[in-house]
């Protein structure tokens, strides 16, 4: 890992857990710190200017997150999916999103639920002109944002935890498929079946939109 190719420099003196672990989190997803690559303590800790166990409690974030993992003798780098791996992911988030979005039609008024979502898709509009950060976040947005809106912390709980396996997703994928799944119209239509009411609609719009998703990923 060459130390004068990174950017994660220069933290705050607050809250030095957090920013590290936003830090590496950031790196990770935009590929800086690349799936496969061995994090060396000594090296990430000097680069962020933080002690080392500072990062180790970020690390195991990371971990727990998906983000990382453990190879021989306790050796932590960052985490590689493999195809099979993405297909399971998205067949979960099919299941969860489904929840969501049944749980979302069931609702007697549902305007400020539509309002709410049509606004994280203009988010991903506007995000289309930033680099693939902002684009992944406003992505991520929308889908947490329906899972949020059914109120039902288990599933919205169940979903956050597989946030590190989506970003790790997005690294397999590279760039251009990555953002052919940040599609603002495929994100439209998700919000445009949930307004109807339809529970067989808007469960066959995410199941689609999960199994499109994934095959592009894994090419």
């Amino acid at each position: 890992m060459a130390a004068e190719s990174m950017s994660l420099l220069g933290l705050e003196k607050t809250s030095l857990r957090q920013q590290a672990l936003a830090a590496l989190r950031r790196a990770i997803t935009t590929g800086e710190l690349a799936p496969g690559t061995h994090l060396v303590e000594t090296e990430l800790s000097e680069m962020l200017q933080i002690s080392r166990g500072t990062l180790r409690e970020a690390m195991r974030e990371l971990q727990q997150e998906g983000l990382i993992s453990a190879g021989a003798r306790g050796r932590l780098s960052v985490r590689h999916l493999d195809a099979k791996e993405i297909r399971d992911i998205f067949s979960v988030r099919a299941a969860l999103e489904s929840l969501a979005a049944r749980e979302l039609c069931a609702l007697e008024d549902r305007a400020s639920v539509i309002k709410e979502l049509r606004a994280a898709v203009d988010e991903m509009a506007a995000a289309a002109e930033d680099g693939l950060e902002g684009r992944i976040e406003a992505d991520l947005n929308f889908h947490r944002t329906m899972c949020r809106l059914t109120g039902n912390e288990t599933l919205l709980h169940s979903w956050r935890s597989l946030e590190g396996n989506i970003r790790m997703s997005i690294m397999f994928a590279g760039l251009e498929r990555a953002v052919q799944n940040m599609d603002v119209k495929r994100h439209s239509d998700i919000v445009d079946a949930l307004e109807t009411g339809d529970e067989a609609k808007a469960t066959e719009t995410i199941g689609a939109h999960m199994e499109g998703a994934a095959s592009v990923l894994v090419g």
